[in-house]
């Protein structure tokens, strides 16, 4: 049957709208939408010519691996084409794919060798006589790009091979890709330059690999996993896969460790399911599994198709990139008055569940995406990580599309919204007037690191607020067992349980009560610090009430004086503190908070004569052995101050793994790094 018009019409615009975005993602390096809806749309035409062959054309993108090459680069031709591989996304693709095998080998007992799908970009590798003679890009898998100089810069890839006995011609396919952590320290480094950072590690990888003067690549912190062997003369026979994997690892080439012989499609789904658990602790990021029959004659026996081998078949984890529809924005209240704006989404599956709310982050962030209601949307989501609009598709814009308004109204509560000069985020004035506000307020104010209230959660606090019991923080310390009895899933038992965990909470620490207090841009160090610095809570409230007429100096380092004294507080935070200890409601609280029987012992100052008196001290990553918070409490033991925020004025970064952003400034800065055996060396013998 022939197709019908409307299949036709389909076909041509999936031809170009598939070759637009191979030119993006190939030639530019500026992809507009994630791989997995550029997936669905290739199975889409895949599909219409398999059942319409006369659809089918010789530029169709399901007869081509990829994009034309870019001009600045020598084009190289492979003398083996770099294919790509076939994709399957479930348990029955896999056991079709198996079946397939199975049926072309005429046996049952089949081996295949799996690894992880890295998310990177494909390279040829040549070597005559056991040296680097040439190095290309896939391109569009017949003609390449000859990155050569690139290549060399990059550390992974040997110069010249190791061992014995190896070829005197061969050629090694691999995938070059960037690390996360050297994509993160990277990105810190171009932002602090005032740089655009990269989007993620595979386009910063493909960007660095296509740069003219290989000292910029060189530069970048590539690495290379080699996974194929497309030629070799003059060396030794391998009969499967495996051997050749050992033998590429014995001249020199890294090879994954996660590489693995597996009998049979049981052993590959299990495979699958283990990778998958591991994938988010990995030091690179990976798309999925990709599983090769090991026997290569039984490669030869099975042969190719057009574009993909019929003995290889890459295995995708669900995507965490989507598209979809923008329905609308709403505007979600925090704790601080803070309006999120949150995308109501058309539902969509992504990274493993369905979802239909996303986060905007704020009013600037929606401008510089210029994200319209109404648009189609690419959604992200990576592990646990709270959804997201990562970008728009312009090109799919419809007509009637809306730009998104801030709200000059309180959507909970209707109060004024005003947004101060240098805040990404406008906020509602009405404070715990505000429902919202209340209600994160109270949340923050009982938390564990807070003033730990145990069993006073998020529907206990709804209840009481919708009951009128509680309209402040203050208001939890009047509550008595009848208060509670009354309300849903509290018994005498539970009631009487949370009266006593309200008065335990009394006996606190003035750090902890200043963090419950919920300042705007007050974080559990900064309370630390004033706590320290004032010693007492009538000594801060009097610095906020004389620093008060200085708030609005023109120049920062004149606003709030008395407050940015204290170590690490800059203009911007010691404002809120100025603002929030001078409002008349907050010092009703805290009075109060404090005629209810709150509260603290006096501040046992740090022994200025210990080994590390004087010095400031930033701690980031896991450290071995020990928690921040126990070597925080080393180091003020010994006379040091801890920071939360690394400055001019920090002493000493004590890193430990999967050190965060902290690291990467203390690097910018000059600020030495230390590890806990420095530290204790320094405590030891401080000279």
């Amino acid at each position: 049957m022939s197709a019908s018009p409307k299949s036709q019409v389909r076909a041509a615009a999936l031809r170009r709208e598939l070759a637009e975005h191979n030119h993006r993602y190939y030639v530019l390096d500026d992809p507009s939408i994630p791989d997995a809806e550029y997936d669905r749309l290739f199975r889409e035409l895949q599909q219409l010519e398999s059942e319409h062959p006369e659809l089918r054309t010789e530029d169709s993108p399901t007869q081509r691996v990829g994009g034309a090459s870019l001009q600045e680069f020598e084009s190289v031709r492979h003398t083996v084409p770099m294919l790509s591989l076939d994709n399957c996304f479930s348990e029955g693709e896999l056991r079709d794919f198996d079946r397939r095998v199975r049926a072309g080998l005429g046996r049952d007992d089949v081996v295949y060798v799996a690894e992880p799908k890295l998310d990177g970009l494909a390279v040829s590798l040549q070597y005559e006589n056991g040296r680097l003679v040439r190095g290309a890009t896939r391109g569009d898998g017949e003609t390449g790009e000859n990155i050569t100089a690139n290549l060399r810069t990059i550390r992974a890839i040997p110069l010249t091979l190791r061992g014995e006995g190896y070829p005197t011609r061969l050629e090694v396919r691999g995938e070059v890709y960037m690390p996360r952590e050297g994509f993160r320290l990277m990105n810190a480094r171009l932002e602090a330059e005032g740089q655009k950072p990269f989007v993620n590690p595979r386009n910063a990888a493909a960007g660095s690999l296509r740069q003219l003067d290989s000292r910029l690549t060189a530069k970048r912190p590539l690495s290379f996993f080699a996974y194929a062997l497309a030629q070799i003369e003059g060396g030794p026979l391998f009969d499967s896969h495996f051997e050749v994997m050992e033998g590429l690892r014995a001249w020199g080439f890294p090879v994954s460790t996660l590489i693995e012989k597996l009998d049979g499609v049981d052993a590959c789904l299990d495979y699958y399911q283990r990778i998958g658990r591991a994938r988010a602790t990995l030091a690179f990021d990976i798309d999925g599994v990709v599983y090769k029959l090991d026997d290569l004659a039984g490669r030869e026996e099975l042969g190719y198709r057009s574009r993909a081998p019929r003995w290889a078949i890459a295995h995708k984890f669900p995507a965490e990139e989507a598209v979809t529809t923008l329905r609308d924005v709403e505007f979600q209240v925090g704790r601080t008055g803070a309006l999120t704006p949150v995308a109501r989404l058309e539902p969509v599956f992504v990274g493993g569940v369905t979802v239909s709310n996303a986060t905007l982050h704020n009013m600037d962030e929606v401008i510089r995406k210029d994200i319209h209601i109404g648009d189609q949307v690419i959604v992200r989501r990576a592990g646990d990580v709270i959804p997201e609009v990562k970008g728009v598709i312009v090109e799919r814009r419809p007509d009637d599309a809306r730009a998104v308004e801030q709200p000059l109204a309180c959507p909970v509560c209707g109060g004024k919204v005003e947004r101060e000069e240098g805040e990404s985020a406008a906020r509602c004035t009405n404070g715990l007037s505000c429902r919202a506000q209340l209600h994160g307020a109270l949340l923050h104010f009982v938390s564990r690191r807070a003033m730990d209230i145990d069993g006073l959660g998020d529907k206990l606090l709804s209840q009481l607020i919708d009951a009128g019991e509680v309209k402040s923080p203050a208001d939890i310390y009047r509550l008595d067992a009848e208060n509670l009895v009354g309300l849903e899933r509290m018994g005498d038992k539970s009631a009487q349980n949370l009266v006593d965990a309200i008065e335990r909470s009394k006996q606190t620490t003035l750090d902890r009560f200043l963090y419950a207090l919920g300042v705007p841009q007050t974080g559990e160090s900064t309370a630390r610090e004033l706590a320290r610095h004032f010693g007492e809570l009538d000594a801060l409230l009097t610095a906020a009430q004389t620093d008060l007429p200085t708030a609005h100096a023109e120049r920062d380092k004149d606003r709030c004086p008395l407050l940015q004294a204290v170590p690490d507080i800059g203009p911007i935070v010691a404002a809120h503190l100025c603002h929030f200890f001078t409002e008349a409601q907050n010092l009703e609280v805290i009075d109060r908070l404090r005629a209810a029987g709150v509260h603290w012992p006096s501040i046992e100052q740090a022994p200025v004569e210990g080994p590390l008196a004087g010095q400031s001290f930033v701690i980031t990553g896991t450290l071995p052995g020990m928690s921040r918070d126990e070597a925080s409490a080393l180091i003020e033991a010994q006379g040091g101050k801890v920071s939360g925020s690394v400055s001019k004025k920090t002493d000493y970064v004590l890193a430990g793994e999967a050190a965060g952003s902290k690291l990467a400034k203390a690097e910018k800065l000059g600020v030495p790094v230390i590890d806990l055996e420095a530290l204790r060396r320094l405590i030891e013998d401080p000279a």
